[in-house]
C-alpha cells in the first residue's frame, strides 16, 4: 500500500459497546465524503483503559469516542480539554493531534441541538436529569448554558448528586437543586422537561428507570438519552402519561456530526448520517 493510501484509524471505546451503531454512522459519513477514515468499535474493560489509551497513541489513531464507563475514568490520561470538558468534568470526544490528546465533550451539544430539532428549547424551562454521570453531566451544563431556567438533579449518590447541582450553580446562571434518589424517585413539582441521563434501558437492559410516572403530566417532554433501542421503556411510559417524547437518535446523530468535523475538519454529512443510523434500528 502506498504511502498516502494509509487509512485514519477512529473508533469507539466502551463496555458494552455490542449494539452501538456509531461504526455505521460514522463510516457512512467517511465514505460519503470519500475520505480513508475508519471508525473502529473496541470492548475496553476499566481496567484496561489506560493501556487502550497508550495503544491508540502507539497506532496513531485519530480520534475516538468514549461511552460507559469511560466518560470520567479517561480524564487522567489526557493532555488538554475543551471548555465544555472542563466544567462537564466528563468526555466523550478525543483527538490526537501532534502527541497531544484532547478531551472534548458533545454529548450535551448533540441533545440540545436535538432537543431544538424537536421544539423542544430549554431556555427558560424547569428541567429535570435523572442521574449524575458523564451524559448527566454534560446534558445538565449545557441545557443550562442555553438559558434553563432551573435544573433538578435527581441521583442515588448523594455526593455525585450534589457535586453536579454545585457546578450548574457555580459555572450558569440556572438555579440548581439535588434530588435523592430513594427507592422510587420522585417527579419534581413543576418539571417542564424531563431527560433519562442514565444508562437504564440501554440494550440488553430492557427495563426503564424507577422514577414516580405518575408524576409525568400531560405536556411535560420526555427525553432519553439512551438510543438502542429508540423506543425505550422510558419513553413509552412517559407518552403513556400524555408527555411529548424525544428519543435519543437525534442526540447521537448530532453528537457524530461534532465528532466527524472534530477529527476530518470537514462539515458532516448530516442527512447521509441520519439515514444510516436509522437503516440501523430498521426504522429506514
Amino acid at each position: 500500500m502506498a504511502k498516502n493510501d494509509r487509512e485514519e484509524l477512529t473508533g469507539l471505546l466502551g463496555c458494552p459497546v455490542d449494539e452501538n451503531p456509531t461504526g455505521a454512522v460514522m463510516e457512512a459519513a467517511y465514505r460519503a465524503l470519500g475520505l480513508p477514515f475508519r471508525y473502529v468499535t473496541m470492548l475496553v474493560r476499566p481496567e484496561g483503559l489506560a493501556a487502550a489509551v497508550a495503544g491508540l497513541r502507539a497506532m496513531h489513531y485519530r480520534g475516538v469516542n468514549l461511552t460507559i464507563p469511560h466518560k470520567v475514568a479517561v480524564l487522567p490520561l489526557l493532555d488538554a480539554l475543551s471548555p465544555a470538558a472542563q466544567i462537564t468534568g466528563a468526555v466523550n470526544n478525543v483527538t490526537f493531534e501532534d502527541g497531544v490528546a484532547r478531551g472534548e465533550n458533545t454529548d450535551g451539544k448533540g441533545l440540545l441541538r436535538s432537543l431544538r430539532q424537536h421544539g423542544a428549547d430549554p431556555r427558560g424551562k424547569r428541567l429535570t436529569v435523572l442521574g449524575a454521570g458523564g451524559a448527566a453531566r454534560a446534558i445538565a451544563v449545557e441545557c443550562a448554558l442555553a438559558g434553563a431556567e432551573s435544573v433538578a438533579v435527581v441521583n442515588r449518590d448523594p455526593g455525585r448528586g450534589e457535586e453536579l447541582a454545585r457546578l450548574v450553580n457555580e459555572r450558569t446562571s440556572a438555579k440548581a437543586r439535588y434530588v435523592r434518589w430513594e427507592g422510587t424517585a420522585p417527579v419534581p413539582e413543576g418539571t417542564e422537561l424531563l431527560i433519562n441521563a442514565t444508562s437504564v434501558g440501554l440494550y440488553p437492559d430492557a427495563s426503564r428507570p424507577d422514577v414516580d410516572y405518575g408524576g409525568i403530566l400531560p405536556g411535560m417532554v420526555a427525553c432519553d438519552a439512551v438510543f438502542s433501542p429508540p423506543d425505550t421503556a422510558f419513553l413509552k411510559a412517559a407518552a403513556a402519561r400524555g408527555a411529548r417524547t424525544i428519543d435519543g437518535l437525534g442526540m447521537l446523530v448530532n453528537q457524530a456530526a461534532h465528532n466527524f468535523t472534530l477529527w476530518t475538519g470537514r462539515e458532516a454529512p448530516e442527512e447521509v448520517m441520519e439515514k444510516a443510523l436509522r437503516a440501523e434500528f430498521g426504522l429506514a
